[in-house]
């Protein structure tokens, strides 16, 4: 029987969820990675996907990790150091290699031979009313356990597969997931796949639909549990950018924003830099913000403080400043500790 989570937007449903179990109403379950809480076959639905941030986690989510990760599924890419430099502790879930095994980017758009989503758009393009749009990611070749479970790879897909269908002039997406970390994952897979949602529905001029997951298991590891039991529902700002563009105009901002971001993961980048890469970026303004949370990161490793808060203060959107702020305040506690 499923356990069904709706909400307008990704906060609300997030914070039911976390309610849910604190509230006592899971399973304990072992897994190879430690003991979780599990809720077995979760349905989510987001009636407002463009509202795609969660603020009530405790600690706050890294929005310069999630940023990162949608450049980097947009452009099919693998290689490790992209992520590990917003995210250093991401190998010890992962692995420790040049390449991620998993990477939902490249299984999208290049591991099985094809760009999926070049497909699916020129499907949906010439026939909406179709029902054969799915996108792959798990491969069975590389993905099943090997004889007697042994695992194949650190970086196992969680997501599976995501179901595409145009109704009403709107773009539906349906996400399926075998395993889904509430704590570490759920937030960012929201991210992820809401944005590519956004990102379709503007190569087809469409609207976007509702964006529904389905959760296999839904769980809590058990040393994250006291964490999901401090969060508490924030009020979160109102995402004011749209990232509908046309298919050659989405490719050009991509490639631009993949350039930009190695640039700054590559080398120790100065803060004059940083600065006049931001300002020489040519994408529009919706994509110079998320622009400016990576520089405004870049800054804050570099320990340069003002630097930092001026390069967040030429984002325009305020869910960013709030989520970064929130960012900036869980790693100074973090450090402290």
């Amino acid at each position: 029987m499923f356990k069904t989570f709706h909400a307008s937007n990704a906060n609300s449903v997030w914070h039911k969820i976390a309610t849910e179990f604190t509230g006592g109403n899971t399973s304990a379950q072992i897994s190879r990675a430690g003991d979780t809480q599990e809720i077995l076959h979760a349905a989510i639905s987001i009636s407002n996907p463009r509202e795609r941030w969660v603020v009530s986690k405790t600690p706050s989510i890294n929005p310069a990790l999630a940023i990162a990760e949608v450049i980097w599924i947009m452009n099919g890419r693998n290689d490790s150091s992209f992520l590990n430099y917003f995210c250093s502790i991401l190998p010890r879930f992962a692995g420790k290699g040049r390449t991620y095994h998993g990477a939902y980017g490249y299984r999208l758009r290049r591991q099985f031979g094809i760009d999926q989503l070049d497909r699916a758009y020129n499907a949906l393009k010439h026939k909406p009313e179709s029902r054969q749009v799915v996108l792959q990611i798990w491969d069975g070749r590389l993905d099943l356990p090997r004889v007697k479970g042994k695992v194949m790879a650190a970086d196992i897909p969680c997501n599976l597969i995501s179901m595409l269908k145009v109704r009403s002039g709107k773009l539906e997406w349906t996400q399926i997931l075998r395993s889904n970390d509430v704590f570490r994952g759920l937030p960012y897979n929201f991210v992820q796949f809401t944005t590519m949602q956004e990102i379709v529905a503007g190569w087809l001029g469409l609207e976007i639909g509702s964006y529904n997951q389905i959760s296999d298991s839904l769980h809590v590891y058990d040393e994250n549990m006291s964490d999901i039991k401090r969060s508490s529902y924030v009020v979160a700002a109102r995402n004011t950018d749209f990232l509908c563009l046309s298919k050659g105009q989405s490719r050009k901002v991509f490639l631009e924003m993949a350039e930009m971001t190695d640039k700054l993961v590559g080398s120790r980048i100065n803060v004059q830099q940083l600065s006049a890469l931001l300002r020489a970026f040519r994408g529009p303004q919706a994509y110079r913000n998320m622009m400016a949370v990576l520089c405004a990161e870049v800054a804050r490793r570099h320990k340069e403080t003002g630097a930092m808060w001026e390069l967040i203060g030429n984002c325009t959107n305020q869910i960013y400043a709030q989520l970064f702020r929130g960012w900036v305040l869980a790693t100074a506690k973090s450090l402290k500790k």
